[in-house]
């Protein structure tokens, strides 16, 4: 998906990871990345990024009602003339999800783990910054001074292991960070890219990674809005991607422009 508006743009996509193409199992990861027109306010942005667990009996599909969910979630709140983007945004957003995720496990005679996904989010407007995140995966961010990842990513108790929106404790585990500024660069993966995207000893963004991205978001012109999807999903399909990772692979970026 791709949307350019006066003052951002953004690219996402997902690719299935080595390891489910072997199974032949589909892609698990869900993304949703929008610029709104927020009226009198100029423009909102949101990037959502959900990873289906692979021990989840249907965890794609939870993935993708989770970003449904928050997709509509965003829409419900633009449509209000005020909102503000603290904490109480993100603990409703991550509620939302459940809702939708507990909902379809009771429609199916299913149990609400068997939908179970990470979550994380963006939400950008001229007035500040709202990002949140429950499990693995992760958010890189520059608000005016270069790239960090304000929320370490997280890991359950043994390796391998994360949380995810479905557990008891989802909202407790809810880490969620307010910056009043907007941003100018942002990103957010699943954990397919976590490891070339971060420096993991040291939490911070490996720049190389990013710059060439951000690069071309910000000096494409017109006539190439439409080849950057195409280019970012030849990316993570890459075999210099696949082999750093047999996961799904996720990727959204957005630059102010």
């Amino acid at each position: 998906m791709l949307f350019r508006s006066r003052y951002r743009r953004v690219v996402a996509g997902s690719a299935v990871g080595t390891s489910h193409v072997a199974a032949g199992t589909a892609c698990q990861d869900s993304c949703w990345a929008q610029v709104d027109t927020w009226p009198g306010r100029g423009s909102v942005l949101s990037i959502f990024v959900a990873d289906g667990a692979g021990s989840a009996l249907r965890g794609g599909e939870g993935a993708e009602l989770a970003i449904k969910a928050a997709a509509e979630f965003m829409q419900k709140k633009l449509a209000l003339a005020e909102f503000g983007l603290g904490d109480d945004f993100a603990v409703d957003c991550v509620l939302e999800v459940r809702a939708a995720l507990f909902s379809e496990a009771e429609r199916t005679g299913l149990r609400a783990r068997d939908f179970a996904c990470t979550f994380l989010g963006i939400v950008s407007s001229d007035l500040g910054t709202l990002i949140m995140q429950v499990g693995d995966g992760g958010i890189v961010l520059d608000v005016g001074e270069g790239l960090e990842v304000p929320i370490i990513p997280m890991s359950g108790e043994y390796a391998n292991m994360t949380h995810f929106v479905t557990d008891e404790d989802a909202v407790d585990r809810l880490v969620s960070r307010v910056l009043n500024k907007p941003v100018l660069r942002a990103a957010a993966f699943s954990d397919g890219i976590q490891r070339l995207a971060i420096q993991m000893a040291t939490n911070t963004a490996h720049e190389p990674f990013f710059a060439p991205f951000f690069k071309v978001l910000s000096t494409a012109t017109a006539e190439q809005e439409d080849q950057l999807q195409q280019a970012l999903l030849r990316f993570l399909n890459s075999d210099a991607v696949n082999d750093r990772t047999d996961d799904d692979k996720t990727l959204a970026l957005a630059v102010l422009i």
